[in-house]
């Protein structure tokens, strides 16, 4: 049989082995390149049909075949079925074409068999090796978890019992459920007493009140985490200060478990740092508290929301410390410095006050709440009588006293720089009323006036060259004619924003910068112009002006030579200018003034005591000056509208004052005439001239040259 049997087709067996690499590749992903798989099936392709011809059947290479299948993971049920059916249906057609055995289907049957049999015993061989190597790999998992569990367990035991910082569990409920030898020892207890301490029993009675209420957010899930500064009672009942930081620990569904806290020993630190905080905020030298912890308790205080709260400040400083130090020294200066706090700090410290070293001489007193009349003016008294006690400093007995600027107001009127910038003014006010041992309350509207006043003298400089001044004349004029004699030149300030403003409002204030030399030169150049004109239109008029002249001005070298100039620039005769000086700066010339008002006079330029009897004039001096006019003061002439026997005393002065000056051959001209009674008794009495609301206002320019074009 073995010779007629017919030889294998190399070419068939590789369509047959190609279609069937086809029809695993459809049943699912092939793990192998499609070469590779073809190959692998033609070896076995070829082998089967060996067995199949051969003349002694075996299903060996059947039984080959199958496991081939799956060792190389073809393994998907579609890849056997196909495999089965075409062993039966096409190998002998493909491979062994015109194959005749009598036992042909049985040998094809008991290959289908056998291929199945050996695919099902591999396919079950490698299930359980696979299972065998995943119950290997999840013990060695577990093995090394439980391992990996222990050792963390050691290390946590490790750290947890020999940690520097206390470390402490609870539950919930705050029952302590672990707690570390640090702990325990920071706090002077056992571990079993701390075992039977709650969380709350550990609360420090002047903890933030807001502490317990954080805590039971934490263990309500709200938070995860705190931490603060917290301080403990040891066993001992000395005072422990901590670190705390507590964390929230939870289930693996999010549900709070327990809480573990770490508490770090800070009491060393916190001592230092409340001793560097008292360095910062006391005087080292008195040990009061300095001027940033006045200003802390200052603002807390303004910012209580209770809006009719008063909230008071003394500003207290030493009346003539400076001499001290300068005569005695600084030593004996500090000594007397650390007796004074201490006396201020008895006397009004006991009532809650605080007491506070400013700097220097300078001491401040809060009063915190006060009542809101007289609270702060008592505690500024009680300050006076504690400083004015005699002290004793070695062989030196000193007299010691104190000014006191006092403010009170309710905490919503301003903030803390505000309130300590009253008092300061107001120290101000009291040490500028003269004397020792006083004191000044504060008056916002004194102070209102005071910031324009500054204002205005800041302002002062630059409004001449901003052309903001100008000049008003008022008449004067003759009794018994009523005629225009002269018209006194006087400055307005044409102020950008306040307006008008009288000379009142700023010629102290020019006198006190020095501006008052510029100005008086400009008012003189200015009314000397104008003057000019009004000669030059009304010529038979012979209309005088009248200007002020100030102290610094009749001191000035220049003076002379800047009358000169006016009088020049501006073409007006020197016999119509007359220049006013008051009594007091008439009197204080000695020298070079002199001089220059006997140069004046020569020129022909007339001269006026303005304000005249208001001073101590010493006539017999007066007559020795080139004066042609006195201006009687207003106060005398005011004095002659009242019906009582005070007018009749104000009219014998002015009528021994126009005597007196005709007697040295002088006018006279009353100032501040507003009626027609005192223009009456002046005419009677003898006076020249007078001016005031009576005769007129001081007008512009143009309403002077109005009168005179009309006839005076």
């Amino acid at each position: 049989m073995a010779l007629s049997a017919p030889e294998i087709s190399t070419s068939g067996a590789q369509r047959y082995a190609g279609r069937w690499t086809r029809a695993i590749a459809r049943q699912a992903f092939v793990p192998m390149s499609t070469d590779e798989v073809e190959k692998l099936l033609t070896r076995h392709v070829v082998r089967l049909a060996e067995a199949l011809r051969a003349d002694e059947f075996s299903p060996e290479p059947a039984r080959e075949a199958g496991r081939a299948l799956v060792e190389a993971n073809l393994t998907e049920p579609g890849t056997l079925s196909w495999s089965l059916r075409a062993l039966a249906e096409r190998l002998v057609d493909d491979v062994v074409p015109g194959l005749d055995l009598p036992d042909l289907p049985a040998r094809i049957i008991e290959s289908q068999a056998a291929l199945a049999e050996s695919f099902a015993a591999a396919m079950r061989d490698r299930t359980f090796a696979q299972q065998e190597r995943i119950s290997r790999s999840a013990w060695e998992a577990r093995n090394e978890a439980e391992q990996a569990l222990r050792d963390s367990e050691a290390r946590f035991r490790a750290v947890f019992s020999d940690a520097a910082i206390g470390i402490g569990i609870a539950d919930l409920s705050g029952q302590i459920i672990d707690i570390n030898q640090a702990f325990s020892a920071m706090l002077g207890y056992s571990r079993d007493e701390m075992l039977a301490i709650n969380v709350a029993d550990l609360f420090h009675a002047e903890d933030d009140p807001g502490m317990w209420p954080i805590y039971e957010e934490m263990i309500d899930g709200k938070r995860d985490r705190v931490r603060m500064e917290k301080r403990y009672f040891r066993k001992d009942g000395s005072e422990l200060w901590t670190d705390l930081a507590v964390s929230l620990i939870r289930h693996d569904d999010g549900r709070p478990r327990f809480t573990v806290a770490m508490v770090q020993d800070i009491t060393e630190r916190y001592a230092l740092q409340q001793r560097l905080r008292f360095q910062a905020l006391h005087d080292p030298l008195t040990g009061l508290p300095n001027r940033t912890l006045f200003f802390e308790r200052l603002e807390a205080v303004l910012r209580d929301p209770a809006h009719d709260r008063r909230v008071g400040v003394c500003f207290l400083d030493l009346d003539g410390f400076k001499a001290i130090n300068d005569t005695l020294g600084h030593d004996v200066g500090d000594k007397l410095l650390i007796v004074v706090a201490r006396r201020l700090a008895e006397a009004v410290a006991g009532a809650g006050h605080l007491v506070a070293r400013m700097g220097g001489d300078e001491f401040v007193i809060l009063v915190a709440d006060v009542d809101q009349d007289g609270t702060a003016v008592e505690v500024a008294q009680a300050a006076l009588r504690a400083v004015a006690e005699p002290v004793y400093i070695g062989a030196h007995q000193l007299a010691v006293s104190a000014s006191v600027g006092i403010v009170d107001r309710f905490v919503s009127d301003g903030a803390a720089t505000d309130l300590m910038k009253a008092a300061d003014t107001t120290l101000y006010w009291a040490k500028a009323e003269g004397g020792r041992g006083r004191w000044a309350r504060y008056d916002p509207e004194r102070a209102a006036r005071e910031a324009t006043s500054t204002a205005l003298a800041t302002a002062l400089p630059t409004a001449l060259g901003r052309d903001e001044f100008v000049v008003e004349y008022q008449p004067i004029v003759a009794f018994g004619t009523g005629e225009i004699r002269a018209v006194e030149a006087l400055v307005r300030w044409q102020h950008p924003t306040l307006g008008l403003l009288s000379p009142d409002s700023f010629i102290g204030l020019a006198e006190e910068t020095g501006l008052i030399v510029r100005l008086g030169q400009w008012v003189l150049e200015r009314a000397c112009v104008e003057a000019g004109k009004w000669h030059q239109e009304f010529p038979q008029a012979r209309l005088t002006v009248s200007v002020n002249l100030s102290a610094r001005q009749v001191s000035d070298p220049e003076i002379v030579d800047q009358v000169a100039g006016a009088l020049q620039a501006s073409g007006l005769p020197p016999d119509l200018l007359q220049l006013e000086l008051t009594e007091s700066a008439v009197m204080a010339t000695g020298g070079e003034p002199v001089r220059a008002l006997r140069k004046l006079a020569n020129t022909g330029v007339r001269l006026a005591i303005d304000d005249f009897g208001t001073g101590y004039s010493n006539l017999a001096y007066l007559r020795q000056l080139p004066i042609h006019t006195l201006k009687l003061a207003g106060p005398f002439v005011d004095g002659m509208r009242a019906q009582d026997p005070a007018a009749v005393v104000a009219e014998r002065i002015v009528d021994a004052l126009v005597r007196l000056a005709h007697a040295l051959g002088l006018s006279v001209t009353a100032e501040s005439v507003e009626t027609p009674e005192q223009v009456e008794r002046l005419t009677a009495l003898g006076c020249d001239s007078g001016q005031g609301r009576h005769f007129g206002t001081p007008v512009a320019p143009s309403a002077i040259s109005a009168l005179l074009r009309a006839g005076g």
